[in-house]
C-alpha cells in the first residue's frame, strides 16, 4: 500500500450493451494515485483511458454503459457503492474533471463567472457576492488577465486556451483533492499547451492537488507525470514510475509508442510506427490483445491473456515476453 494513498482503482471493468450482449470496453484496469502525485494514463484513442476515468467519476455516457466489476476506492470509500446524492457531493467537493473540448462542457448562454460561482454557492453555501469574489480570484489563479472584467464574458468571447483555463478554474472551485484532466491540451497550439501544463503543475505544487492526466503523448508524460499506466484494448499493459518505464519499457506497446515519438528517430529516416490499428470493442482477439501488431508475438500470445507481473517495486508489465522487450528501445 502506497503512503498517502488517495485513489486505488482495483480490477475496474466496464461494458456496453450491444445487440442484447455486453461488450467489454475496459477489462480489469488497476492503478493508484497518491496525494500530490501526477499520474499519466496513456494510450492511443480507443484504448479505454477516458471511459475508465468516466466510470471512476460515475459519469458514464449512457445507461447502456455500466461498470461490470471492480472497486474505486477514494479516500477509503468505494465510489461505486455510493448513492447518487452522495456521489454528487463527492464530485462537488473532493473530485473534479476537466474535458478536452471546453466548448462542449461550458454553457454558451451563461457567463464564465456564473458557471464558476454556481458550484461555490451550491456546495459551499456562499452568498452571491462571496461566490463572485471567489470566482474572480480563481480566474486570477489560473492566469486569466483582468479577471474582474472577463468574469462577465461568455465562453465564445474566450480563446481556446482561456476557455481551458476557465474550465480548470471551475473544476478547482471547491478545492478538490483529485483532478482528472482528459487531454487538456488537445487542439491547443504548442505554446498554450506548455502554459496549461505548467499551470497544472503549479496548482499541484501550491495546493497539494493530485492529478490523473489522460493523454496519448508520452512527451507530455515525461515532462509532467510522476508515474504512468499504459492502456491498450481496455487493459493496463504497463505501469510504473515514469523515469523507469520511459528509459526501459517492458511492454512492446510502450516501446512502440516511445519509438514513434518525434525527436527519437534518426534524422533523415522515416519515423517508426506501430503497424495496424487498435482493436475496436467487440473485435478483441484471443490471448494478448496487442498480438496482431506485436513484433515479439509468440504461440503463447495467441492462447493466453498475459497477466500483470512485477518487474520491480511498483513496476508491472502484462507481457509474456517482457524480458525481451528491453531490446526494442534503448535507454534514453
Amino acid at each position: 500500500m502506497m503512503a498517502n494513498m488517495l485513489l486505488d482503482v482495483r480490477g475496474l471493468s466496464v461494458g456496453v450493451m450491444q445487440g442484447g450482449r455486453s461488450t467489454a470496453l475496459v477489462d480489469g484496469a488497476s492503478f493508484s494515485v497518491s496525494a500530490g502525485e501526477v499520474m499519466g494514463l496513456v494510450g492511443e484513442s480507443g484504448s479505454g483511458k477516458t471511459i475508465t476515468c468516466r466510470a471512476m467519476m460515475r459519469l458514464l455516457p449512457s445507461a447502456a454503459t455500466q461498470v461490470t466489476a471492480g472497486q474505486v476506492l477514494f479516500e477509503g470509500q468505494d465510489l461505486l457503492l455510493l448513492g447518487d446524492g452522495a456521489m454528487r457531493a463527492v464530485r462537488g467537493q473532493r473530485l473534479a474533471m476537466i474535458f478536452q473540448n471546453p466548448l462542449s462542457h461550458l454553457n454558451p448562454v451563461m457567463t464564465i463567472g456564473a458557471q464558476i460561482a454556481e458550484p461555490l454557492r451550491r456546495n459551499q453555501g456562499l452568498s452571491r457576492r462571496e461566490a463572485h469574489t471567489e470566482a474572480v480570484d480563481l480566474l486570477r489563479q489560473v492566469g486569466i488577465p483582468d479577471p474582474a472584467r472577463r468574469i462577465s464574458d461568455y465562453p465564445h468571447q474566450f480563446s481556446g486556451g482561456m476557455r481551458q483555463r476557465a474550465m480548470i478554474a471551475g473544476a478547482l472551485a471547491c478545492r478538490p483533492a483529485l483532478l482528472v484532466a482528459d487531454e487538456p491540451t488537445t487542439a491547443l497550439d504548442v505554446t498554450v499547451q506548455a502554459q496549461i501544463l505548467r499551470l497544472l503543475l503549479d496548482l499541484r505544487d501550491r495546493t497539494g492537488l493530485a492529478i490523473v492526466l489522460i493523454t496519448h503523448d508520452l512527451g507530455v508524460v515525461g515532462q509532467t507525470c510522476d508515474r504512468l499506466a499504459v492502456m491498450y484494448g481496455g487493459r493496463v499493459v504497463e505501469r510504473g514510475r515514469v523515469a523507469e518505464v520511459l528509459a526501459r519499457p517492458r511492454h512492446p506497446y510502450t516501446a512502440g509508442l516511445l519509438a514513434s515519438q518525434p525527436g527519437r528517430g534518426v534524422p533523415g529516416t522515416k519515423l517508426p510506427s506501430i503497424s495496424g490499428q487498435p482493436p475496436a470493442p467487440g473485435e478483441l482477439t484471443e490471448g494478448c490483445r496487442f498480438r496482431p501488431r506485436c513484433t515479439l508475438a509468440a504461440d503463447i500470445c495467441a492462447s493466453r491473456i498475459p497477466q500483470p507481473h512485477a518487474i520491480a517495486d511498483g513496476w508491472i508489465s502484462a507481457c509474456h515476453r517482457s524480458a525481451e522487450t528491453q531490446a526494442l528501445e534503448p535507454a534514453a
